[in-house]
């Protein structure tokens, strides 16, 4: 039996990605270069991009009944999940964002947290119902795409 329906965890990279747009608004502020300032603007504006995508998908997608105790409570439990739990966590992006002093270092921590994506959706799809893999499957391949934009960038930086 399924835990979750690919909705859930489709819902939960919505809630990834509008984490992670807060992060590279950051890493553009923090950056000296006016280059790297760029880049995170731009990287900014593919969560958000991603975001729509994932948005797209949920919309095609048979949503999951789960039995809440009133409406809406599934959907902040998964929001408080994402928020609290795992990959952009406030306390997790606190801790490591006191650490990212330059572009290096803030290139190291997304490409940090695109692995983390990653695995946590190949874990997460286990969980899921056989019919719904692809759904999932589109999602991390939009995660690998943005790891490779990364790493692409910060060899570019680590060569200046």
């Amino acid at each position: 039996m399924s835990v979750f329906a690919a909705s859930d965890i489709v819902e939960v990279a919505i809630r990834i990605e509008e984490n992670g747009v807060n992060f590279y608004k950051f890493a553009e502020q923090i950056a000296k270069q006016q280059e790297a300032k760029e880049l995170f603007a731009h990287l900014a504006l593919e969560e958000v991009k991603h975001k729509k995508i994932f948005e797209q998908i949920f919309a095609k997608m048979e949503k999951s009944n789960t039995p809440e105790s009133y409406e809406g409570e599934y959907n902040a439990y998964l929001r408080s999940y994402v928020d609290n739990n795992i990959i952009f966590t406030k306390e997790a992006m606190d801790k490591e964002l006191s650490k990212v002093k330059d572009t290096i270092a803030a290139f190291d921590f997304a490409i940090r947290r695109e692995l983390d994506s990653i695995l946590y959706y190949h874990e997460i799809k286990k969980l899921v119902p056989a019919a719904q893999h692809g759904t999932i499957e589109q999602v991390i391949e939009e995660e690998r795409k943005h790891f490779s934009i990364l790493t692409e960038m910060k060899k570019r930086f680590t060569k200046q």
